[in-house]
């Protein structure tokens, strides 16, 4: 279908009312909302310190990548049946060729996260610590990799800022998505300070874990259990990835959708 600027827009409607869906609490995060004294008392010490480290990890990613870096010079490995060799190529394809490719991908995602969750969760609490920072990687893989379908590059900074963005947004409330959905609104804005905007508000990181560990710890008590952990864990680690990859194809398909409207105009 030829992208015209109708086209274009009515895709950017179907996003946005994706987005105004995203208010919904479900068992997860119902559970989520008990008052913090509960929690602390019931979520053991080493997760809530394994989410620390997380969030240490997380701040060590922005500044350099650490270790979760994809390579845009392999961008011909995500579309190999069409003339890709640079990542301005890729902002040259359809969006609905990069919408499939993005699918795709996260379809893959979603087995591998599957089977790293049962084959940690059937030691329970014991192989339990290894899954959260597997979980993680898996997670700003994921969304790196999508970024790539859609033309954009994770090396950058500031693309790394926007993907930490996206795994707030997925664990927070309405309020809190909302918030960050008008941050993120305003991230290709030339006479926004993007950088000095978003690490302002992650600088809250006492806000950031208790999110973690409402939305994360709870989930992950489930998965303490031996043997039965092993089909817990497949569970929550494919949500997880199901809800991440989810939203990151849809707010990178919304910033490419955007940028093909101004170019038309």
């Amino acid at each position: 279908m030829p992208e015209s600027k109708e086209w274009l827009q009515q895709e950017l409607d179907s996003v946005e009312k994706w987005e105004q869906d995203q208010s919904g609490l479900w068992f997860w995060e119902k559970l989520g909302r008990l008052p913090f004294k509960l929690l602390d008392k019931f979520t053991p010490t080493f997760i809530q310190e394994k989410i620390g480290e997380m969030l240490d990890e997380t701040g060590k990613y922005i500044q350099t990548g650490g270790s979760y870096l994809s390579s845009v010079s392999k961008v011909t490995d995500y579309y190999p049946n069409h003339p890709v060799e640079t990542l301005e190529d890729v902002n040259k394809l359809p969006i609905a060729l990069m919408d499939e490719t993005s699918e795709n991908l996260s379809n893959n995602r979603k087995k591998i996260a599957t089977a790293q969750g049962a084959s940690t969760g059937i030691g329970g609490i014991f192989t339990l610590a290894i899954d959260i920072p597997l979980l993680l990687g898996l997670q700003l893989k994921t969304l790196q990799d999508i970024a790539i379908c859609y033309g954009y590059d994770p090396n950058n900074q500031k693309e790394r800022l926007y993907i930490v963005k996206v795994l707030q947004f997925v664990s927070s409330d309405y309020v809190g998505k909302q918030a960050i959905l008008n941050t993120l609104s305003k991230f290709d804005d030339p006479e926004e300070d993007t950088e000095r905007l978003v690490m302002s508000e992650l600088q809250g990181w006492r806000e950031v874990f208790f999110t973690y560990r409402d939305q994360f710890g709870w989930k992950k008590l489930f998965q303490m259990i031996p043997i039965a952990g092993l089909v817990f864990g497949a569970l929550i680690n494919r949500s997880a990835i199901k809800d991440i990859s989810e939203a990151g194809r849809m707010l990178y398909r919304k910033r490419r959708l955007r940028e093909r409207i101004i170019l038309e105009k």
